[in-house]
């Protein structure tokens, strides 16, 4: 097959997407991010891949959003990505921020998992194989590892920098106490922790509740988020049954038990007020964690093109009113999942 030649929209950075500033640093970073968790794998077709990459940039999301064992299986999210941006997107390196990140089981054995120095490594030269790139943006400590020490994954990352693999680094999911250890060893080392990433929605609220987002922004470091729609129950989805080729279906990360008649009650009160606010309820979930003080950016993740249509209408969105506000606190408190 002869491989169409793919030119960027030109009005790419004027289609309303804003760049937020990461921290203390020179990288702005668009609202949204295109994450590659679940839709980017062996089981996806390359096409398909290949058309939401090119609608997202084309539409100002510069920023892609790998780990190593990103699928399914593990490592075809990168290898999906390798191979479009080397078709597509190799002209416009300079344009797009990539990440990758590793710390989650990726190779059997006692070396490819967690945070030694050896995983790292060999870590990242997988990754940056598999992506047919010359170095990372950023590249991650996937998650606080409590036995290898600190310092060592740490050292690690530093030194990833300084051998010219990545150009800044992140920290995803760390307990605050050891994410301000990592703030001031990375920054008395002249690698200052970009990017901080966790979960945060309407729902789970946590890294706001137990000083997370307080202590990364004092620190002068980003904030990403990912799962802003709760996989997915913080959208239309669950509102009329569970549908057959859902996530809850397929019983991976969601159950089928979590989607109770009360949640369903709670979740249709909420799409009330989205509906009131002239939103779909995804986009109003993504405009809620936007205007979260000390969010840089949202990643989302998508299974088609008019999916990631769909959540670019967030951006758009009207500023949220008190009333609003308080309705959604009031709802959300009252969810358990």
């Amino acid at each position: 097959m002869i491989e169409d030649i793919y030119k960027a929209a030109p009005g790419r950075y004027e289609s309303g997407m804003e760049y937020r500033r990461s921290g203390h640093s020179g990288i702005l970073l668009p609202e949204l991010s295109l994450g590659f968790w679940h839709n980017f794998g062996e089981t996806t077709p390359l096409e398909r891949s290949k058309d939401i990459m090119r609608f997202a940039f084309d539409h100002g999301i510069t920023s892609f959003d790998l780990a190593n064992n990103y699928g399914p299986g593990y490592g075809t999210a990168e290898e999906t990505f390798g191979y479009i941006y080397d078709k597509s997107f190799r002209p416009y390196r300079d344009e797009i921020f990539v990440a990758s990140k590793a710390g989650y089981d990726m190779w059997p054995g006692p070396y490819g998992n967690w945070g030694s120095r050896k995983y790292l490594m060999a870590s990242i030269d997988q990754s940056l194989r598999r992506t047919k790139l010359e170095y990372f943006d950023v590249f991650y400590s996937h998650r606080y590892d409590p036995e290898t020490p600190l310092e060592e994954t740490l050292q690690a990352l530093v030194d990833i920098v300084r051998m010219g693999k990545a150009l800044y680094v992140g920290i995803s999911r760390w307990p605050v106490e050891a994410s301000s250890f990592a703030f001031d060893y990375l920054g008395n080392r002249d690698v200052p922790c970009l990017i901080f990433q966790d979960r945060l929605n309407l729902i789970d609220r946590r890294v706001m509740s137990d000083g997370t987002l307080d202590t990364v922004k004092s620190n002068g470091c980003g904030f990403i988020a990912f799962s802003p729609l709760a996989q997915g129950i913080l959208t239309d989805r669950y509102l009329h049954g569970i549908p057959s080729d859902s996530r809850a279906m397929q019983q991976r990360f969601l159950k089928t038990s979590q989607i109770s008649e009360d949640l369903v009650t709670h979740v249709s009160a909420l799409n009330d007020i989205a509906q009131r606010r002239g939103q779909s309820l995804a986009q109003m979930s993504l405009s809620w964690v936007l205007a979260q003080e000390g969010v840089t950016s949202v990643i989302v993740g998508c299974s088609s093109v008019g999916q990631l249509a769909d959540s670019l209408k967030a951006v758009e969105a009207k500023a949220f009113t008190e009333e609003d506000l308080d309705a959604i606190d009031a709802i959300a408190s009252q969810i358990r999942l």
